[in-house]
């Protein structure tokens, strides 16, 4: 058992997905006041906190729910962020990785980075347990998160406790990731450590500390998207690009065309747009309110429902993950 009040800083790493969510939930019921726990975002597009409206990956919405939901718990929010995100990542020809952007509590950025060697990607990252084929999660996360522990003195001489929603029902390699254990950024000059609370749960687990908080989980799930935070996750299944394709006409165009210019699909055999044809949007995909709340970057909806209003998602028990 995990001894929370022994921690200088709580940390969890907070998507606005269910598992993320859950993991918070988690903390409250064990007695963790909610201003404790800082809650960070890693923008995979880049935006940071601003939003955008229109994202390649992630949903434009995204930001402004986690702002919301930290707004309601009283919570510190974070973002942190390679500049440009995913897009100039991929499209790095003959140039360095990005730097790392992150917000510090005083309200000023953070950066570090983007002076490394020179090199080529002009490919999206590629379904793959590897993490140098799938590099999405390393660059744009991992890396970022790690960076931002990494590079602000505050953690010095502390303990910190960082937390992630990965769950063994995800996936065989999720299984096997340890429920506690010394994170990366760990050193002798400060105790940083890795807790995954809900790494046993089921799917049911999750959907019951939901419903017992009221949580609205983010628009995305009631359209009938199993998962957050990538809309246009590599490991879509056909379904998804599908539903993609319907909500969002322009921007899965975008990655169509992208995978044309490179001449390498997503999925190495499957063009998206053949795995759209072959799939069935989501329920959710007839209701046009839902995907404008979805799509808006100013969204404002209310994150506590009223018990009789909370029902469960579309997008509950269905298709989504990865190999990690």
């Amino acid at each position: 058992m995990v001894n929370l009040a022994e921690y200088d800083f709580i940390l969890v790493a907070f998507s606005g997905g269910k598992d993320s969510t859950a993991a918070f939930l988690y903390l409250l019921d064990k007695g963790v006041a909610p201003e404790r726990i800082e809650l960070w975002h890693h923008s995979v597009d880049g935006h940071g906190g601003n939003g955008a409206a229109s994202s390649l990956m992630d949903w434009p919405s995204t930001p402004a729910y986690c702002k919301a939901f930290a707004r309601t718990f009283q919570a510190p929010l974070y973002f942190s962020w390679r500049l440009g995100g995913l897009e100039r990542e991929m499209l790095r020809n003959g140039t360095a990785t990005a730097p790392i952007s992150w917000e510090n509590p005083d309200g000023s950025v953070g950066t570090t980075g983007g002076k490394g060697p020179k090199g080529t990607r002009l490919k999206f990252p590629q379904v793959s347990a590897d993490l140098s084929t799938r590099w999405c999660s390393s660059y744009l996360k991992i890396d970022v998160g790690a960076a931002a522990i990494r590079n602000q003195e505050r953690f010095l001489g502390k303990k910190t406790l960082f937390i992630s929603g990965e769950r063994a029902e995800e996936s065989p390699c999720r299984a096997r990731y340890k429920v506690f254990e010394p994170d990366r950024t760990c050193s002798d000059r400060r105790t940083v450590h890795r807790y995954r609370p809900v790494h046993s749960w089921k799917e049911q687990e999750v959907w019951d500390i939901i419903r017992r908080h009221r949580i609205n989980l983010h628009p995305a799930y009631r359209i009938g998207f199993p998962r957050l935070s990538c809309r246009a996750c590599i490991f879509g299944q056909e379904d998804q690009w599908a539903s993609l394709r319907q909500v969002d006409p322009a921007g899965f165009q975008t990655i169509a065309d992208y995978e044309t210019k490179f001449g390498f699909t997503i999925h190495r055999k499957t063009a998206v747009g053949d795995r759209a044809d072959a799939g069935k949007p989501y329920a959710g995909c007839s209701d046009q309110p839902l995907i404008a709340e979805a799509m808006d970057p100013d969204w404002n909806g209310p994150i506590i429902l009223p018990e009789e209003e909370w029902v469960i998602p579309n997008g509950a028990f269905g298709q989504g993950g990865g190999p990690s």
